[in-house]
């Protein structure tokens, strides 16, 4: 972190940190129906496509490029010997050294609760989820949004998470072609809350990978394409002044301003990151009180917005008046409406699916 905290301010804080973290990480979204997919070694189809709601389970593989392991749901009615596009959400698992519990995590959200998992299902297409871990030792570490001292990391283990979920695409690309379901090169990327955090940075940091991403309940602001307001440096995740020390690239902005991007708050959400040590350093706090505003809605989420449009950046903006830090039926449809147009327009995506 930029900062340090004494060891009382640690403990007076920790407790109500650690419960608006473990209730964000457990947050269950709202899916429709409630089931167990299969685990098979052997996919169960009938004639062309799938019989039963499947999950698969690939294990870590450095060599390859991924430390952690990996979810593939596979819908029931998925085709097989047809393009798809690959859905991919991270998540929000909460604090804990133990893989196993993450992995169970993932595995919930894969399987049975997430909004990816409801959009896979209702498009039937395929469902990556990585076993991204947190550790509660290392609580400053907030990996699964991909701060600024997750991307910074020299750790082995948690290096470059990024380009660790690339890889895992790459190998999920391949293992879904061997059994019969080829997926296309650039993938759908959804989240809400951490995970919809990670994605918005992520698509910041590799946008011509993707091919339309979705997140929500973006605990402070959505990264912003800009390396400074009013004179005023805006290094990651802020902004965009320092990616390129960080990453050796330059940020694709032009990719960026053209990647299809749905938005999304409530207007009654008060979950604000910003406010807490885990996400945002005392430096980065200040600067977004005094260049964004304190209020996380209507306030700093209306000045997003302006930017966005000032930067001609691509980006469908939603405001939920009833909702606060969740998401419902409603929101969840119209998620699956918004990757539903960004689908190739043939017969296998077609409204009457």
């Amino acid at each position: 972190m930029n900062f340090k905290i004494s060891q009382q301010t640690m403990r007076n804080s920790w407790k109500p940190l650690r419960i608006l973290l473990l209730l964000s990480g457990f947050f269950i979204f709202f899916n429709g129906n409630s089931y167990r997919p299969k685990a098979a070694e052997k996919l169960p189809f009938r004639g062309p496509e799938l019989t039963s709601d499947t999950l698969l389970k690939f294990s870590a593989r450095p060599e390859a490029g991924f430390n952690f392991g990996y979810f593939l749901y596979l819908p029931k009615g998925l085709k097989s010997h047809e393009q798809h596009y690959l859905m991919v959400e991270t998540t929000n698992t909460g604090l804990n050294d133990s893989i196993e519990f993450h992995e169970k995590g993932a595995q919930y959200a894969a399987g049975q609760s997430s909004v990816g998992n409801y959009t896979s299902r209702k498009l039937q297409i395929p469902l990556l989820v990585p076993i991204f871990p947190r550790s509660i030792t290392n609580w400053e570490l907030y990996t699964h949004a991909l701060d600024r001292e997750t991307l910074l990391s020299q750790d082995a283990a948690i290096k470059r998470l990024d380009l660790q979920l690339l890889a895992m695409i790459k190998d999920a690309r391949k293992q879904l072609k061997q059994r019969g379901f080829p997926v296309k090169d650039k993938f759908f990327m959804n989240g809400f809350s951490a995970s919809g955090t990670f994605a918005n940075r992520f698509s910041m940091l590799h946008p011509e990978k993707i091919k339309a991403m979705a997140a929500g309940g973006i605990n402070a602001i959505p990264i912003l394409p800009v390396s400074q307001l009013k004179e005023t440096p805006l290094n990651y995740p802020l902004g965009i002044a320092d990616v390129k020390k960080i990453t050796g690239r330059e940020v694709n902005l032009k990719a960026f301003n053209q990647l299809p991007k749905m938005l999304f708050m409530g207007a009654l959400d008060e979950n604000d990151a910003v406010a807490f040590d885990d996400a945002y350093s005392a430096e980065d706090r200040e600067k977004v009180y005094a260049l964004m505003g304190k209020q996380l809605v209507p306030q700093r989420w209306e000045f997003v917005q302006e930017i966005y449009s000032k930067q001609n950046v691509k980006t469908d903006f939603r405001t939920y008046s009833h909702m606060g830090h969740g998401t419902d039926k409603k929101i969840n449809n119209e998620l699956v409406e918004f990757f539903r147009k960004h689908m190739e327009d043939d017969r296998s995506y077609s409204k009457t699916r």
